[in-house]
């Protein structure tokens, strides 16, 4: 047998060895060694788009393909289990939260890798442990605060899986000196553990693919797929994949990317907080790309309105899903008021999904599964609106780049500047989903704030349409902000938390001369350094 050029620089955390057996580490290697080039390359592509648009150039549908957006196909039929989708949650990979989504009365639970999740090599570990568990129903968890004993219930959700992006490497694991691409691990073990028992159990390998900038990064996608099955002799069009549409230049190619995964296509979701990410990113030197508060950013107007039309229109044409996107609230206790308006703008947002033809919204947490079904039994008595005639109106090029009218205020900043510190420091500590001012917080909408600061001082945008924001006003709000957080944390919490290093990296990223790509990059090697510190760290908080 062939010498393995897989090495671990960190041993597997107890109760998660057999996630690391020889067998998947070969499994990791064949896929690495075969397509870790080809996502080199797309990733030099993005750096060659993204200067070009620096340059003035804006994205557009590709005249090469349109032949694909005239001719008339559709995409595999969805599968039995993925057939009525109305409401899907999504959250981390822990134990606990694991069983309560399974348990929760959604229709999926989108168990993540990526922005829910800080990439602790525990977490990543454990994580694939409580799935290899829960898809063989094996799963349980004690409460030690509670002695509570969670257990899956009779009927539960349909799992899918969110692998992280292309950009995001893997640095505990090399294969042959070089570190594995995360999304390849990531689904790697995840596939090679429980893709023959899923298929056994009557479901499958099912997935979201997030970040996605083009069709070509769907074609690689569909190759490994391909080639995985081929390993694991399944047959062809057992992975069904999901593509998440949250950056701007894969909007112009809704219509290829269905193309290219067209066997195994499971539909397209409107992936909405990284897509306000990415309209900032892709359009960072454009003075006349500066958005308002993140508040006022809303699904109803602007590009992300005409967006959403395209995403169900591509879709519906195609056969195929087009999924809501998330709703960030989360219950209030012990405030009936305050949590009666959040819930009354959960059904809002689920009423005009439902009505503008969605098959199926996304919450983050398992007290709002009931208020998003409710709306969808209601509006979509079927499994899906599939059989919905499309939206007639044509999107344009225009359409999609529309700024969007509303306030920049100096409350505005300083929200984003605690969401964006307070974010990043549980992340430091392996958390990937927060619970910050009512609403669920992961690396996507801290992306928008730290990416607001930037843009806000970068083009000296008038806030309250009088100040300008300049790089050397930042720190005296940003120590004004920390100390509400210290008030509102807790002195002893404060203390011992990430702050000061999560302070550094967000002045660092919202003055940077040039917009950095992915708050995940600095910050993966930042998390990194302090596992090598301190092995506490690699424990998910």
């Amino acid at each position: 047998m062939k010498a393995t050029t897989v090495k671990t620089l960190l041993p597997a955390p107890k109760g998660a060895e057999s996630i690391l057996a020889e067998p998947a580490l070969r499994f990791l290697e064949d896929l690495a060694q075969r397509f870790a080039p080809r996502v080199r390359e797309l990733l030099v592509r993005r750096h060659e788009r993204q200067a070009r648009f620096d340059r003035g150039e804006r994205p557009d549908f590709l005249p090469e393909t349109a032949e694909i957006r005239r001719a008339d196909w559709k995409v595999a039929p969805p599968r039995p289990d993925l057939s009525d989708r109305r409401v899907e949650i999504t959250g981390p990979t822990d134990r606990k939260m694991v069983i309560n989504a399974l348990n929760s009365g959604a229709s999926v639970f989108m168990a993540d890798f990526e922005d829910s999740n800080a990439p602790t090599w525990e977490n990543l570990l454990l994580g694939q442990k409580n799935l290899w568990d829960a898809v063989r129903r094996e799963i349980a968890y004690e409460a030690p605060e509670t002695g509570r004993r969670y257990e899956l219930a009779e009927k539960i959700a349909t799992l899918m899986v969110r692998p992280r992006g292309w950009h995001l490497p893997e640095k505990h694991l090399e294969v042959a000196g070089e570190p594995i691409p995360g999304s390849l691990f990531d689904f790697g073990l995840f596939f090679f553990h429980n893709a023959r028992e899923l298929v056994r159990r009557q479901s499958g390998p099912y997935f979201y693919l997030p970040k996605m900038e083009s069709h070509l990064e769907a074609r690689l996608w569909n190759d490994v797929f391909a080639h995985a099955e081929r390993l694991l002799e399944l047959p062809a069009g057992t992975v069904r994949a999901t593509c998440l549409i949250e950056t701007l230049p894969a909007a112009f190619e809704m219509d290829e990317i269905l193309w290219e995964l067209r066997e195994r296509s499971a539909g397209l979701n409107c992936g909405r907080w990284d897509y306000i990410f990415s309209f900032i990113k892709k359009l960072a030197q454009d003075p006349k790309a500066v958005l308002p508060d993140r508040a006022t950013v809303t699904m109803d107007q602007g590009f992300l309105a005409a967006y959403v039309q395209l995403l169900i229109r591509s879709c519906h044409r195609r056969g195929a899903h087009a999924m809501g996107g998330m709703a960030a609230q989360i219950p209030i206790k012990h405030d009936s008021a305050a949590n009666e308006a959040a819930l009354a703008k959960v059904r809002a947002d689920k009423l005009r999904e439902a009505r503008a033809g969605h098959d199926g919204t996304w919450v983050a947490h398992p007290g709002l599964v009931a208020v998003a079904r409710e709306v969808f039994d209601r509006e979509m008595p079927g499994p899906n609106q599939l059989d919905r005639p499309p939206p007639e109106a044509a999107i344009r090029q225009a359409d999609l780049l529309r700024v969007p009218e509303g306030p920049r205020s100096e409350a505005g900043l300083r929200h984003n500047v605690r969401v964006g510190i307070q974010y990043l420091e549980a992340w430091l500590r392996g958390q990937g989903c927060v619970p910050l001012y009512q609403l669920m917080e992961d690396a996507a909408t801290a992306e928008i704030s730290r990416a607001q600061v930037w843009q806000w001082i970068q083009h000296r945008a008038p806030l309250d349409g009088l100040r300008v924001l300049g790089a050397r006003d930042l720190p005296p709000i940003v120590d004004e902000e920390l100390e509400k957080i210290r008030g509102e944390v807790g002195e002893e919490r404060f203390a011992r938390g990430r702050f000061s290093d999560a302070r550094a990296l967000f002045e660092r990223l919202a003055t940077a001369e040039r917009f950095e790509e992915f708050l995940t990059l600095p910050a993966y090697e930042t998390l990194l350094e302090l596992e090598r510190a301190d092995p506490a760290t690699r424990r998910s908080a």
